[in-house]
């Protein structure tokens, strides 16, 4: 099947036998151009089907109207919450957004960054893959002049805006809600200690142990992917150990699941025998059962503010790129999976 032609400004032209740059100057509407012409140029255009060429339209202009937005995944309630909040806000300024995801891919990552700087993006939102250690590809888009801000998962070293949640406080939260439920040996099935936000969420792991007298049992320290696959995979570690926990922190909610479902297949009681945190605030931890506590990261104000940052740079070209963080209070939503000491009602 052979492709179709896409129509340009000179059929336009041709067609009214009048020359591409008069064409150009009526769809722009431009005054020296008469209202009869126009007329004639917009009707011929909806006849042949034209699209304007964005791209080169952008070239012209040095600007575009869109931003990229580069996510982990998709079908998470988290990003998917932040993509809508960003889109609320930029529509309203005359943006629109390009959404790509990573699939926690390096590779696509770079791939996406690539596509969007070709695309002549004004801006880009990103959250980092699980597997990014190589920060080139970032620094590319700095070396562009490109506003590049960065939210829930970011590095330091890039020196750009920032928008996420005090990732270590978080892990305090829910350490010191555990030990409050008498809970002694609290394993954590973390992310990649290479991610920034894993890493915090680790050491406040360890220094909550710490500050609670508890010992630090490296068995009980698991590093992962956060899918459910992965919960479900290290839950099952945990339960083969000669000392089991007593409570399991989880780094995502997704892993939470899975470990839950290990904790319901082996009919072992959730908070009695093992109490289960999980970070995100997914909507399905307040539908399994037991429901599953989980800290709330404030996904709406994260978008809001990193679409706010970016506007912040589009209305200036000398605004700097330097580490600028917004860090937002987290919130431990206690549910029935850690709550030992009174029944509580799901949220």
């Amino acid at each position: 099947m052979n492709k179709k032609k896409k129509t340009t400004i000179k059929d336009i032209a041709n067609v009214l036998n009048i020359s591409p740059a008069a064409v150009s100057k009526a769809l722009h509407d431009d005054s020296r151009i008469s209202k009869k012409t126009k007329i004639a140029v917009r009707q011929v255009a909806k006849n042949l089907n034209y699209q304007p060429n964005h791209l080169a339209s952008a070239l012209r202009k040095g600007k575009s109207n869109l931003v990229g937005v580069i996510v982990p995944k998709t079908n998470s309630n988290f990003f998917s919450s932040v993509i809508q909040n960003i889109e609320e806000v930029l529509n309203k300024e005359g943006y629109n957004i390009i959404i790509t995801q990573s699939n926690e891919s390096f590779r696509k990552e770079c791939n996406n960054i690539d596509t969007l700087l070709f695309t002549q993006v004004d801006g880009i939102i990103a959250s980092m893959a699980n597997e990014t250690t190589d920060l080139e590809y970032y620094e590319k888009i700095k070396s562009k002049g490109i506003p590049l801000i960065l939210f829930d998962r970011g590095e330091n070293d890039l020196n750009v805006d920032y928008i996420g949640i005090n990732d270590y406080d978080s892990s305090h939260m829910i350490i010191n809600h555990l030990v409050e439920q008498d809970c002694k040996r609290i394993a954590h099935i973390g992310g990649y200690k290479h991610t920034r936000i894993f890493n915090n969420r680790i050491r406040g792991y360890i220094d909550a142990l710490k500050k609670n007298k508890l010992p630090l049992d490296e068995e009980l320290l698991l590093e992962s992917s956060l899918t459910t696959e992965d919960g479900r995979e290290k839950m099952i570690h945990l339960l083969s150990l000669k000392n089991r926990p007593d409570a399991v922190y989880v780094a995502g909610d997704y892993a939470a699941l899975g470990a839950l479902q290990v904790l319901n297949e082996q009919n072992i009681k959730v908070p009695q025998d093992i109490a289960l945190v999980g970070f995100g605030n997914e909507p399905f931890t307040s539908m399994v059962t037991p429901t599953i506590s989980s800290i709330k990261q404030h996904s709406g104000e994260i978008g809001k503010q990193a679409a706010k940052t970016f506007l912040e740079h589009a209305k200036t070209t000398d605004m700097k790129q330097t580490l600028n963080k917004i860090i937002l209070d987290a919130e431990l939503i206690i549910r029935d999976s850690s709550n030992k000491k009174s029944p509580v009602k799901s949220t």
